[in-house]
């Protein structure tokens, strides 16, 4: 009798730990963080929104047209730079008229590399008429500021797009004058010189390419 109840109690056990483990494994019950999470006030507020979006349910069969970007006012400039890449270009000016899309970045950073493949994407997707993206590079280490590094690392990842030698990080600095700095840190920028768009870290790659195609589709008035 006492064997039984030992065998039962075995099996009990035994099954309510494979019920855990499919609990666990199922991807309905895991929260992701679309954000950086080392973003100032960026973590949690991803991961609640994301958590509400994942368990919501919507009848809705039409998409919501994507609203007009906020506009935070004239982009700076890029200054005192040592040389650029991939371009021609000696200028941020020289790029006025274009939805552009800035990157803060530096080719050790980890997050960094991640977002490459979805900026190759949105780079394939647009002409270069009416679109460009500056890859704004600032070394956080000092082998990261040496140019035949820089170079190398930029043919390497597949970084095809004009590159701002910002070795110095006085333009890193400039744009981030609020406090806190980070790598990576993308801006866009509208026809008229205006940021549109902000964002630390990875993810929103979405977000990101819908806010180009509509300034595309949507030019300021001149």
């Amino acid at each position: 009798m006492v064997s039984r109840l030992l065998s039962i109690a075995f099996l009990v056990v035994v099954l309510g730990a494979i019920g855990w483990v499919v609990l666990r494994d199922d991807p309905s019950t895991e929260t992701v963080a679309a954000g950086d999470a080392t973003a100032a006030g960026a973590g949690s507020a991803d991961v609640g929104s994301n958590a509400i979006d994942a368990t919501a349910t919507t009848t809705t069969t039409e998409a919501e047209p994507f609203p007009e970007p906020e506009n935070f006012g004239p982009r700076r400039d890029l200054v005192e730079l040592d040389g650029w890449l991939n371009t021609s270009a000696t200028s941020l000016d020289d790029f006025d008229g274009k939805v552009l899309v800035v990157e803060m970045w530096t080719f050790g950073c980890f997050n960094c590399k991640n977002r490459i493949p979805h900026n190759q994407e949105l780079y394939a997707a647009h002409s270069r008429d009416d679109f460009e993206m500056i890859g704004v590079h600032a070394p956080e280490f000092s082998y990261e500021a040496e140019i035949p590094n820089i170079e190398e690392a930029v043919e390497r990842l597949g970084v095809t797009w004009p590159v701002a030698l910002d070795t110095e990080k006085r333009n890193f600095r400039a744009w981030q004058d609020g406090g806190r700095r980070f790598w990576p840190r993308t801006y866009v920028i509208d026809q008229n010189g205006d940021v549109r768009y902000d964002h630390i870290g990875e993810g929103r790659y979405q977000e990101l390419a819908d806010t180009v195609a509509w300034l595309i589709d949507n030019p300021p008035a001149t």
